[in-house]
Formats: C-alpha cells, sequence, structure tokens
C-alpha cells in the first residue's frame, strides 16, 4: 500500500498534468479557431476557404509524400532522378565497404534502353591489365595537360556548393589524381585549398574573370591561369539543367564571400545571360577560345547540350579553314538528364537531347572531320556508376565528368532542395549551423574511395570485355535492349567511324612549342 504523503503526491501530479492537457488542447482549439477564421477570410486558396483548417493537411501530405516515397514505397530501381539502387552503390562506394551483391540482380535487363556488356570467353587476366593511358590535351598549347584521370567531377560552383562542400571535393580530388572543375562561379580559395587539378569554367556573366563592365579581362584570366592548379579553361555555352538559359543563384545564397569572387553585388539574385553576348557564332567561338588560350597559355575547351549537330559542321569546316591548331581543345558534352543547380522545369525536363544521342553524334562528326585525336571528349549527364561511365568510354569518351555521383559522394540523400539553401546535409547550403554537418577532412576521404572504386569496377567490365584497360573499350563491346526486349550491338545502333583523317587537313601548323 502507498502511504499517504505518496497518495497526495500522485494525486497533486495528476492533477497538474490533467490541468496542462486541458491548457494544451485550448490553444489548439484557440489555434484552430484563429486558422479558420482566416481561411474562410482569405481568397487565393480555394481549398482552404471551402475546407477550413482540415486543408491544410493536404499540403502537409503533399510535402512529405517525397520523402515518404523515397523510404518506404519506392522500389529500388523506381525513383528518378536516382534510384535507390544507384545512391546506394555511390553510399557504399565512397565509404570503401562492401560492394557485392547476392541471389541476382533486381535490375529488369529486358526494359528497352538497358545497356549491356560483351563478356569475352578469354577475359583479360589481372597480370595482363595495364593502367589507364595517358591522354594529352592541348597539344598547341604551351602547357598542355597530361592527365590519365578517367572519372572526374563536373562543374559544380562555389556559391551553389558550400564552402565545406568544395574543401572536401577538391581535397578529395587530389587524392584521387582527378580534376575538379570550379563551376561559372570562379576560382575560390576554398579550390585552390585541396590541391587538385582545376579547370576553371567560364559562364556567360564571365564571373572571376570580368572586367567592371562584365566583360572577359585579359588581366583576370592571366591572374587565374597563374595557379599551376588551373589546369584547363572551359567555355560553357549550356549545361544541362538549363540548356539555353544562364546559370541562377539565389540571393540568399550570394555572400558577401561568394559575390567578391564573382564580381557581382551581395545577397542579389546571380543570373547570368542565356547566352555568352559576344559569341553569336562558329567563328566568334573560335576566336574566343584562341584568346583564351593565346593569354592563359592552357588549353582551352567548351561545355554545350546538344541538340543538333548541324552547328558542328560549320564549327569543323571552320577550323579546317584556321588550321588545325585552331580547334577546341577538348568538348565536354552535357546531357538533358543533367540536374545540378536551380532550373525551371521546361528546361529541365523538355530541353536538348540525352547522352545516349548525343555522345556518339559529336565523336562520328570529330572522326568525320578527322579531328578525333585532335579534340578530345568529355562525357557527362548522370554518368555516376561504372555502367554509365563505361558505356560512356564505348561509345568514344576520353573522359567522364560527373556532378551529382560526388554530390552523393559527400552525403547527398536527394532531398530534392539544392535552390532553397536549406539543403539538411549541408552541401548546397551557407546555413552555418547546416553545414557543421559536413566535416571537409572525412567527406574528402568519401571523394577519393567514390573515385578509386568506380574506376576499379570500370577496369573490370573492361577486362570482362576482353580489353586491357578502360580506353580501350569500344562499341563493339556493348549492347542495348531493343523494343522487342532483345539486344543490339551498339557498333549496329552507332557505326563507328574510323578516327583518322577523312577530310583533309588545311593551313595546319605548328604550335608554339615546336609540336605537330
Amino acid at each position: 500500500m502507498l502511504s499517504e504523503e505518496t497518495q497526495l503526491f500522485l494525486i497533486s501530479v495528476l492533477g497538474l498534468l490533467a490541468t496542462l492537457f486541458i491548457f494544451v488542447v485550448g490553444l489548439f482549439a484557440l489555434a484552430a479557431v484563429i486558422v479558420f477564421i482566416v481561411d474562410k477570410s482569405q481568397t487565393k486558396h480555394t481549398l482552404l476557404r471551402n475546407y477550413p483548417v482540415i486543408g491544410h493537411f493536404r499540403y502537409l501530405f503533399e510535402h512529405m509524400g517525397e520523402f515518404m516515397r523515397q523510404y518506404f514505397f519506392a522500389m529500388d530501381r523506381e525513383e528518378l532522378p536516382f534510384n535507390r539502387a544507384q545512391r546506394s552503390w555511390v553510399y557504399r562506394a565512397s565509404k570503401n565497404v562492401n560492394n557485392t551483391v547476392g541471389f541476382g540482380s533486381t535490375r529488369d535487363l529486358r526494359r528497352p534502353g538497358t545497356v549491356l556488356f560483351v563478356s569475352c570467353p578469354f577475359p583479360t587476366l589481372g597480370e595482363d591489365a595495364v593502367p589507364a593511358r595517358t591522354v594529352t590535351i592541348g597539344p598547341y598549347c604551351e602547357n598542355p595537360y597530361e592527365t590519365a584521370s578517367l572519372f572526374n567531377i563536373s562543374a559544380m560552383s562555389y556559391g551553389a556548393l558550400s564552402k565545406p562542400a568544395v574543401l572536401a571535393l577538391s581535397n578529395g580530388a587530389r587524392m584521387a589524381g582527378c580534376w575538379m572543375n570550379t563551376g561559372e562561379g570562379g576560382l575560390s580559395p576554398a579550390h585552390l585549398e585541396g590541391g587538385a587539378d582545376l579547370v576553371v569554367q567560364i559562364g556567360t556573366a564571365k564571373y572571376g574573370v570580368r572586367d567592371e563592365q562584365g566583360q572577359l579581362s585579359d588581366v583576370r584570366l592571366k591572374e587565374v591561369a597563374a595557379h599551376d592548379q588551373v589546369r584547363m579553361f572551359e567555355i560553357k555555352l549550356s549545361q544541362g539543367a538549363k540548356p539555353g538559359k544562364g546559370g541562377i543563384l539565389p540571393g540568399i545564397k550570394v555572400t558577401e564571400e561568394i559575390a567578391a569572387i564573382r564580381g557581382i553585388p551581395a545577397f542579389k539574385d546571380s543570373i547570368s545571360p542565356n547566352r555568352h553576348t559576344d559569341i553569336s557564332s562558329v567563328s566568334d567561338l573560335l576566336d574566343m577560345i584562341a584568346r583564351i588560350r593565346r593569354v592563359t597559355g592552357k588549353p582551352v575547351g567548351f561545355k554545350t547540350v546538344i541538340s543538333s549537330c548541324d552547328w558542328l559542321d560549320d564549327l569543323f569546316t571552320e577550323v579546317h579553314k584556321r588550321g588545325i591548331e585552331s580547334a577546341p581543345d577538348y568538348i565536354a558534352v552535357d546531357s538533358a538528364d543533367g540536374g545540378t543547380g536551380a532550373a525551371p522545369m521546361p528546361l529541365m525536363d523538355d530541353m536538348g537531347l540525352s547522352l545516349r544521342e548525343t555522345l556518339p553524334m559529336v565523336v562520328d562528326k570529330l572522326c568525320e572531320y578527322g579531328l578525333r585525336e585532335r579534340v578530345r571528349v568529355a562525357a557527362a549527364g548522370k554518368l555516376m556508376t561504372p555502367t554509365g561511365a563505361a558505356w560512356a568510354l564505348c561509345m568514344g569518351a576520353d573522359f567522364v565528368n560527373s556532378a551529382r555521383g560526388f554530390m552523393f559522394a559527400l552525403g547527398c540523400i536527394q532531398s530534392l532542395k539544392c535552390n532553397r539553401n536549406t539543403c539538411p546535409t549541408g552541401i548546397t547550403t551557407h546555413i552555418p549551423k547546416l553545414q557543421k554537418g559536413l566535416v571537409p577532412e572525412d567527406k574528402a576521404v568519401r571523394v577519393m574511395h567514390y573515385v578509386q572504386n568506380l574506376v576499379y569496377e570500370v577496369g573490370m567490365i573492361s577486362h570482362a570485355c576482353g580489353v586491357r584497360e578502360a580506353r580501350e573499350l569500344s562499341r563493339v563491346h556493348g549492347r542495348m535492349v531493343g523494343g522487342n526486349g532483345l539486344s543490339v550491338p551498339l557498333s549496329e545502333l552507332h557505326p563507328d567511324l574510323p578516327s583518322k583523317i577523312v577530310v583533309p587537313l588545311q593551313n595546319v601548323t605548328s604550335n608554339v612549342s615546336g609540336k605537330k
């Protein structure tokens, strides 16, 4: 039996809890009355006007739906833009944990568009395998770039990404031996601090290399090129997330530091023109490439989303008129599948062609004009797993670039908040409290492991196909499932053109260092 004092104590506690409960219920009732009055009075939302109070649950469930589907309802290979199976592979690869699976694949191998690789009856033995060969970019430059890297960090700007994210990527790229593209936001101290090889992207607003009038500045170009880590420059004509529209950085993410790097006002929306105002033809593009290459002494390429190859005919014809040294040193082929950065939905969903279609188009055009060995090709567009990277190499790419793959390596959970400055993993936010969750030293190791494991597994595919290293893959090593559920060789879908001169070169001159 409880003592009388204990009983009195319990009674008083229960009374207090009852009073508190009544108080809370009263608050909720008062709040509901206020919300009811507001909902019935407003005229913007028909649903709330007709169903006051309870109508708010519709918006709550709509907001929570994307999270509930991701974790509870969607199957492993159902989600877009990246399904759980793809994300899980990157997470395991970046953590360097066991990446094997059991009891068979969950992938539907009959679905049209599925890529399959052709196994060789006598695969390449480990002792016969060789490292990826070194590729030279910009042989007609004062400072050509030589690299064996297969898989690299695609363009993501400091501003779109947080400082801890950029630090983690730049350090991880150095440790992995791959390059990192700065994105159109300009070269920042965070990029340099990591020590990685850097590709400085020049967007339509010329951030980081512009004068006070917003035009390209030779002085700023020389200052940026003076850093030994800066190995190449890239002119961004368009990107996969928003072909035909310039970069968009909401004002809430334009801090004073980012504004200083870009040369723009702080806390105002940073919206780039939808194209370079000084590039309106293939002739202008080649002039710009020549100018940047002359000022910096380093290789210069361009990035674009392809929708038609007609203009490439004009470009490569103009190259032959000027001489082979005038060609871009590389082309970064982006895909309509791209998605980093804020973008209007019509452009994200409906503009441009997929990399599946455009990568072979570009490679074949280079072969047709005898420029395949002169102009290197980098492919980007949802290529974040070994399958995607190996397919791109089969189709003729020299390099594979990824942006969102590296975001997953940093811990991205696909919360789809990249444009809101509220990224819960600290990757695309400038809120200090959220950034603290991302520790650059730890995430840099994950970036390194991600690159190493992806390259290793691309090597496994290559050896199973019977070649010594990944850059020996060709279209005969892959197949694609058609509408009838049966696969067709990639070499039949996209017949190989010989990578040799088929159009006579004209006006070929030596480069500044005397190389032919």
